[in-house]
């Protein structure tokens, strides 16, 4: 049930979410109990304007008001779902799965919590499929006799699959990609039910604040963003671990809590966040205000520092290359943008002063027009870099090179544990070019009537580069790679 090795944890500051794994590898409910005590039921206006005292807000990325979300589904008549988004999706986030491994009762209390505020009937906890979490959160469910109305769901993990609407898909059994329309879960979520979605994080924080009480919460933390904050600190920190904080916390103390340099630059918010230079980090506080004052975006609470091994430029130039392969191809800015971008970003590298332009000009083009956030995150990622290290920007395009290798510092996810992947067409929009076929011969035939015939097998290894590229060609944008 619980693997050998769990996320290590650190706390700077009073524990809150943390408690108790000082001494543990897993609070089990007897054990969640002694520490956390049990939250007492109350009715939604009474959750909603709890939160309210606090500015609760999502930790999945988005900061929406938590109190905001609870209403908008508390008056439907309808049936109603929790949702809680533990599937990160980010290679460089692990609090959702330290959560689910080490202290799961906090997130199935603040979920059934949730839950008996809206009268739902059900609670939805969705997760990396296999993942070290999605056992040890089943286990929780088991212990507290709850199978009739908590419901673990393991999905196929890839960079997008943490969207809320892809999410939702997933849950629903369908491919996890973001819908081709925004459709808000609170209207249509699980089965089409009115669903209160939110990440796992929230959901624990609403337990501690459900049983601290509002002013106990806030004694900690500042008065803005009262509380504590979980933050994956890892790249060149030779300490890394998931470290729960108090807001306003300066950021330089929590590297030196994981024995890491600012270096080159500090990556914050993930690969959807941005690069801040060691300038701007070194005065950072840790906070949604204080990072994004520092000129940066806390986002999931991801903190990658980069040290002074590696390349910078090259660094973002492998994430950037994963981030287009991670697109569902669903819109022409992300199926076709993202890999302009990261071909500039290779050019930089390379010594392509044209490039610089080019880059700027591509990544603007994507922003405010795909399907989901993709386009725009990935533009802001690469788009930091340029801020953050004008230095190596000039020394690639005198030589070619900064002279330092491309250490893999920014973690990505292992080739060989990538998730099969099939070609699939929407036949709504499929209308017979035939171009398909003679871009991936081995992977595609023309009906008798022209129209593409698929394999219903995965799609091996070496004709995945031919299949992606087949799908950026295709006119009608009717071909996906569909992960599963």
């Amino acid at each position: 049930m619980i693997p050998y090795r769990v996320p290590p944890v650190r706390q700077l500051g009073p524990a809150r979410l943390t408690a108790g794994l000082e001494d543990c590898r897993r609070m089990d409910l007897a054990a969640h109990r002694a520490m956390h005590g049990t939250a007492a039921s109350m009715s939604a206006e009474e959750l909603a304007a709890l939160a309210d005292e606090v500015d609760l807000r999502g930790r999945g990325g988005a900061a929406f008001p938590f109190a905001r979300k609870l209403r908008a589904v508390m008056d439907k008549r309808a049936e109603k779902v929790v949702l809680v988004n533990a599937a990160e999706g980010e290679p460089a986030s692990s609090k959702d799965t330290m959560l689910l491994t080490r202290t799961p009762h906090l997130v199935i209390e603040g979920a059934l919590l949730a839950a008996g505020a809206i009268n739902a009937k059900q609670v939805v906890i969705a997760t990396v499929k296999g993942g070290m979490g999605e056992s040890s959160v089943a286990a929780a469910v088991e212990e507290r006799g709850v199978g009739d109305r908590v419901r673990v769901v393991g999905i196929v993990e890839r960079f997008i699959s943490g969207e809320g609407g892809a999410l939702v898909r997933s849950v629903n059994g369908l491919v996890g990609e973001p819908p081709g329309r925004k459709v808000r879960a609170v209207e249509s979520g699980v089965n089409g039910l009115p669903t209160l979605l939110s990440n796992a994080e929230t959901f624990a924080q609403l337990a501690v604040l459900a049983t601290l009480g509002a002013e106990r919460y806030a004694d900690v933390g500042t008065a803005r963003e009262p509380g504590t904050v979980l933050l994956t600190v890892g790249g060149s920190a030779k300490a890394p671990a998931v470290v729960e904080v108090a807001t306003g916390t300066p950021l330089y103390a929590v590297l030196d809590a994981c024995q890491a340099s600012l270096g080159e630059g500090v990556l914050l918010g993930g690969y959807h966040g941005g690069w801040l230079h060691p300038d701007a980090a070194v005065v950072a506080t840790v906070s949604r205000q204080g990072i994004t004052d520092a000129g940066g975006q806390l986002g999931a609470g991801i903190i990658v520092p980069l040290g002074t091994e590696t390349c910078p430029l090259g660094e973002t130039t492998r994430v950037a290359k994963y981030l287009a392969e991670q697109s569902s191809g669903q819109c022409g800015p992300c199926r076709l943008g993202l890999p302009d971008i990261a071909r500039s970003m290779s050019e930089i590298v390379n010594g392509s002063a044209a490039a610089l332009d080019e880059l700027r000009h591509r990544a603007a083009g994507v922003k405010g027009r795909g399907a989901c956030f993709h386009p725009d995150g990935t533009s802001r990622f690469v788009l930091s870099a340029l801020g953050a290290f004008p230095d190596d920007i000039e020394e690639h395009i005198l030589n070619g090179t900064c002279g330092r290798p491309v250490k893999g510092v920014l973690p990505l996810p292992p080739q060989e544990n990538d998730p099969e992947v099939r070609l699939t067409v929407d036949w709504t929009r499929c209308q017979g070019h035939g171009l398909c076929a003679k871009l991936a011969p081995d992977l595609i035939h023309l009906d008798e009537h022209g129209y593409p015939v698929l394999s219903r097998d995965a799609i091996p290894n070496q004709f995945r580069r031919m299949a992606r590229r087949t799908v950026e060609m295709c006119p009608a944008l009717a071909l996906r790679v569909a992960t599963g």
